[in-house]
């Protein structure tokens, strides 16, 4: 799946970079802080795309790009669309190009972009061009053209939506990465994958049995769960593609797996030895050597993005906290000190905040914490509307995904802004969904 993926979407890709038919070059665009907490968002005018040669599958293919893209931008939480009853003008009956853009018809209502799109079809086969237009300067942003069967126009569409957030952010944003999360399955609970925004849910166990945690490779390849499968909690580590991988059933519990960056490693606590501690083991469950030891309870080993800190919940100071190990000189720092129940510690991609769970008067929100200022208040940003569980970053940093009850169900997943703001249910599906983990982007890299 990861590998067809990549190399499709390289090749969509390299059209993009060589077909790109008015040799438009990009213009400087003063970058959108998107951590800012006081973000006003940009607005946006998405109108409709062009049939390039007035077919009616091509009036088709479009609408149902449109609709992509606009629930793609959406998705970022720094744009906002100008409403299309406002619109004075319609590209795709004057023309997408840019000296068929009057952008008086646009900053006159308020939108500071603009995207044209244009399509053709032809023998089974869709050319998608698309412009991204900074309409108060008049400049063209990015331009592109992808070509590709018609079942891929999702794909051509979020690949644009990449270099959108680039250009306005200097980040690649989140459409080339993955979820993973556990739902409800006839009792059960199994583990599944989805794209970005909780759509192609797709389940990848089977266990007829409790499983849990599931955690990322590096690579986006491996993933390293936990199952009763057993009759006891084992660490299960499977291959996405191909049917290999072991499971780590030592004596008592195996539980809360996390990867090493860029490694082929991994921490989990075991409890085999009589206390719960974390390890450090191979891929194929070898020890490698014990990173914790102390008479208290040790586990949801996460690592920093650098790999050189180990955050993890102990309960040493009498009390569930958040402590960090520094891996080099084995030095431990707690990080929580308000409440007294403060777990699932979660790093943000550039190692300056964790996000983590704590509950204060018996309920249960999702806190940050800065690092990179020392030890500091936390910031809560959920409140007042169920419990709330879970977080995981973005690989942009931009977004939290977490699990929350706020609509009276079990556990859906949810998305907010790394400030809190623009929190909204992810997916729709059968069940309940509990512990997204997000994945690193498996097209892009900054």
């Amino acid at each position: 799946m990861t590998r067809r993926f990549v190399v499709s979407a390289i090749m969509l890709l390299l059209m993009g970079l060589l077909m790109a038919p008015d040799r438009l070059t990009a213009a400087p665009y003063d970058t959108i802080q998107v951590s800012n907490p006081f973000l006003n968002k940009t607005p946006i005018a998405l109108p409709a795309f062009m049939a390039l040669t007035g077919s009616p599958a091509e009036t088709r293919i479009g609408a149902e790009a449109l609709e992509t893209l606009e629930n793609g931008l959406t998705f970022t939480g720094f744009l906002k669309q100008v409403n299309p009853a406002a619109f004075l003008a319609d590209p795709s009956k004057t023309g997408i190009q840019m000296s068929q853009i009057k952008f008086s018809d646009w900053t006159g209502i308020g939108a500071e972009l603009l995207i044209t799109g244009g399509i053709e079809e032809k023998d089974g086969r869709v050319k998608l061009e698309l412009r991204l237009f900074d309409t108060f300067n008049h400049q063209l942003l990015k331009g592109k053209v992808y070509t590709g069967p018609p079942d891929q126009i999702r794909r051509m569409i979020h690949l644009f939506c990449a270099e959108v957030s680039h250009a306005l952010t200097g980040k690649w944003g989140v459409f080339a990465s993955k979820l993973t999360f556990v739902s409800t399955v006839d009792g059960n609970k199994e583990i599944f994958v989805s794209d970005f925004d909780g759509h192609n849910p797709v389940r990848i166990t089977r266990h007829k049995s409790i499983s849990l945690s599931p955690a990322w490779s590096s690579d986006g390849q491996w993933l390293a769960y936990v199952s009763y499968a057993g009759g006891k909690p084992d660490i299960y580590i499977r291959h996405l593609e191909q049917k290999r991988g072991t499971v780590i059933k030592r004596d008592g519990m195996n539980i809360t797996p996390a990867w090493m960056p860029g490694q082929d490693k991994l921490a989990a606590a075991l409890s085999f030895s009589g206390n719960q501690e974390i390890y450090l083991l191979t891929r194929q469950g070898e020890m490698i050597k014990k990173i914790t030891s102390s008479w208290g309870i040790n586990v949801s080993p996460q690592f920093s993005p650098d790999g050189g800190k180990l955050a993890f919940v102990s309960n040493r100071s009498g009390t569930p906290q958040i402590y960090i190990k520094d891996l080099s000189s084995g030095e431990v720092d707690r990080v929580t000190f308000q409440g007294r129940y403060n777990t699932s510690p979660a790093w943000s991609p550039d190692g300056k905040k964790i996000a983590y769970v704590g509950i204060e008067k018996n309920r249960i929100d999702i806190y940050m914490v800065q690092l990179d200022k020392g030890p500091g208040m936390p910031v809560q940003l959920t409140r007042n509307q169920g419990d709330n569980e879970d977080p995981s970053w973005s690989p942009d940093g931009n977004l939290i995904v977490f699990t929350s009850t706020r609509d009276g169900r079990g556990g859906a997943v949810f998305v907010m802004t790394a400030a809190g703001t623009d929190q909204r249910r992810l997916m729709n599906m059968p069940g309940h969904q509990t512990q997204p983990r997000w994945s690193k982007p498996m097209t892009y890299k900054e």
